[in-house]
């Protein structure tokens, strides 16, 4: 079975990423809700985009799994810097096929344990190195020259 690599974002802005069978999205759409995710239980989640194996941008307002070029103002895979201008850029449907290869998912409810806890990624508090090293320099800087 083909993997599809998960970006899960919290309410918090943290996002993490894991790898899943994409049989459990298989046609699955661009804002469609989630709640059977393996090894993810009590949590919900919504699409909210993704990618397929060439790079290209899934976008909510295409409908199917193929690759189109459309001509865009806005919007993912578009950067577009002076006002008025258009891009004919190539994107991907709405749809999850096997074609993709990340899906981006925002959690809409959590389950027990939180993601923080699940992919072990305790932030350990930061010591102040420049803190230490300044005292240093102040201690050389005070002994007498030798002559």
């Amino acid at each position: 079975m083909a993997e599809v690599k998960l970006v899960l974002s919290d309410k918090s802005g943290k996002s993490y990423q894991t790898t899943a069978d994409i049989s459990s999205f298989a046609n699955k759409k661009i804002k469609d809700k989630l709640k059977d995710i393996p090894n993810f239980s009590g949590y919900e989640f919504q699409i909210t985009g993704g990618s397929d194996t060439s790079g290209f941008p899934m976008r909510w307002d295409v409908e199917g799994i193929g690759r189109k070029r459309l001509l865009l103002t806005s919007g993912p895979g578009v950067h577009i810097k002076r006002n008025g201008m258009k891009k004919r850029k190539a994107v991907r449907g709405n749809t999850v096929s096997s074609d993709i290869a990340q899906i981006n998912l925002k959690v809409l409810a959590e389950g027990k344990k939180s993601l923080k806890e699940m992919f072990g990624k305790e932030e350990a508090p930061k010591e102040d190195t420049k803190a230490e090293e300044k005292p240093k320099e102040a201690e050389k800087k005070e002994e007498p020259k030798k002559e």
